[in-house]
Formats: structure tokens, C-alpha cells, sequence
């Protein structure tokens, strides 16, 4: 698996193939198969460095979708997009491959499929300095999506109007299509992220604390005010405070996904300005 680690165990995109991906990159612990719930929300998969990857990502205008940059950064050729609710419940995965994983997907191995090309943000520090993480990309689809919903970014500052004392009651909820963390049916009984099933799932969580440029969540089954967390694969995946986006899936502080997981504020200036010289709109 791609590793870009600093300070965090970061949520990085899972190597898919492996039975368990190992390393940084936030799926679903709990939460619910979201079916048609929100189908703007999409799966990303992309080569880097001759690897395999899969992210999550948003619906923000007709011609792009908003993900984390650790999803964006070093991308070789087009990045391919599935709005599948149900991607595979079992292997094999039945998605693309290319031709050539060093050069990474070209326009012939995703001919007929929705694709587009990977942007970063230019100051994304790679999970460098938490003062600047800048942790958000887009992909510019290479023809506009219809009939699926386009979801708005929130107004600046929304998160840090939250008062202090309010913050550990206020409930955000993730998508995305990270791997399920369960007990296996045999072998080991600790809970583990499993591969498969490949589908898109949401999650409520209560906010556990607010900072300049991300802010964390408390997912896992032992908290009753949410109904889990991120793990491998919810990278870049869109975070709700009601129906507008206010961050993206980045990071997470255990390797099994079992408790504080991070993510990159879109609620800011520098994140806010980048996306609207990209062409998304912004409040």
C-alpha cells in the first residue's frame, strides 16, 4: 500500500487486492449500506507508483467531485468513478485494470466508463504539518454526470460556530466506501477491516474536537451517540453537518479503525478559494 504517514496513521487509499489492507486510510466500522441514500457519493480508483487504489469522493458541481488529496497526489493517468451503490459484494471486484499500472489508467482502459483527472490542492503539506494539512483534492470528470444529487459545500467558518460546550452533541455523517471493520466468521475473533463487501455505507458520529484545518470524530460501537466510523477506503469521502459538506475523510489514529478518525475542514479560506478558482461552487 501507497504509504504517506507523518504524525498520524493517515487515511490513506486501500491497495485493493489485498485481503486486508494495511497502513493508513479510513470504511465504514458500523454504520449502513447506504443504498440510493446518497447517490451523489462516489468510488474512486486510481494508480500510483504501479499501484492500485480506491478513495472516495463527492458530487460538487456536474464536472467534479471533492476528495482528500492523499487521493490526488501522484496519480498516473485518468482516475476511474463508479456511482455504484453495490460495487461487489464479493471478489472478484470486477473492476478496471490497466493496461499498463505504471503509466495508470489511459482513455482506452476506461473507455464507456465515467473518468476524469486527478487536481491537488497545492499546499496540501502531505499530513506534514497539522497547521497546514490541506488535505483536499478534486477530480474533473472528463464529461459532465445528470441526474444524480450535487451536494454544497458549507459556509465558512460553520464548524466554529459550534459553542465549545455543544461540540461532543453535535452528530456529522460520513460516506464513503471503506472496508467493513467485524468479527470474522472463523479464525481470529478481534475485529478486523475486511476487503469485501465493496459497497457505500454512512456513518453518524459525534465530534469529539474542532481545530484550525481539521477537526476528529469518536467512531466506534462502544460510543451509543454515533453508529461508527472511517476506515480504508473512506478517504476523501464527503462529512455532513446536515446536507452540506463541511470536510473529508483524512486520517485515522488506529490501525483497525476503532477509534478517533480526522478530517480535513472545507469549511476554511484556503480550502474555499482553491476550490472556486477549480470551478466548484462555494457559499
Amino acid at each position: 500500500m501507497k504509504t504517506k504517514i507523518a504524525a498520524v496513521t493517515a487515511a490513506i487509499a486501500t491497495a485493493l487486492g489485498l485481503a486486508v489492507a494495511a497502513g493508513p486510510a479510513q470504511a465504514s466500522t458500523g454504520g449502513t449500506p447506504d443504498g440510493e441514500t446518497h447517490a451523489g457519493v462516489a468510488m474512486i480508483l486510481y494508480y500510483a507508483d504501479g499501484g492500485r487504489y480506491r478513495c472516495s469522493a463527492a458530487l460538487v458541481s456536474p464536472t467534479v467531485l471533492l476528495t482528500a488529496a492523499h487521493c490526488t497526489d501522484g496519480t498516473d493517468g485518468k482516475t476511474f468513478v463508479t456511482f455504484d451503490s453495490v460495487v461487489a459484494e464479493e471478489p472478484p471486484s470486477g473492476l478496471p485494470a490497466a493496461a499498463d499500472p505504471k503509466a495508470g489508467f489511459t482513455e482506452a482502459d476506461l473507455a464507456g466508463e465515467i473518468a476524469g483527472t486527478a487536481v491537488t490542492h497545492p499546499d496540501y503539506s502531505g499530513f506534514q504539518d497539522l497547521d497546514s494539512w490541506n488535505d483536499v483534492g478534486v477530480v474533473v470528470l472528463d464529461a459532465p454526470v445528470s441526474g444524480l444529487p450535487v451536494y454544497g459545500i458549507a459556509g465558512l467558518g460553520t464548524l466554529d460556530e459550534i459553542a465549545p460546550g455543544d461540540i461532543p452533541s453535535t452528530i456529522v455523517t460520513a460516506v464513503g466506501y471503506g472496508t467493513e471493520v467485524r468479527k470474522p466468521a472463523s479464525g481470529p475473533q478481534k475485529p478486523t477491516p475486511m476487503s469485501y463487501p465493496l459497497i457505500r455505507r454512512y456513518v453518524d458520529m459525534p465530534l469529539q474536537r474542532v481545530m484550525p484545518q481539521v477537526f476528529q470524530t469518536i467512531g466506534n460501537e462502544h460510543d451509543t451517540r454515533g453508529t461508527g466510523g472511517t476506515c480504508f477506503g473512506d478517504s476523501g469521502g464527503p462529512v455532513f453537518l446536515g446536507h452540506e459538506i463541511v470536510g473529508v475523510t483524512s486520517y485515522g489514529l488506529t490501525s483497525n479503525c476503532r477509534y478517533i478518525d480526522g478530517y480535513q475542514r472545507v469549511d476554511i479560506p484556503t480550502v474555499q478559494d482553491w476550490l472556486a478558482d477549480e470551478g466548484v461552487p462555494t457559499p
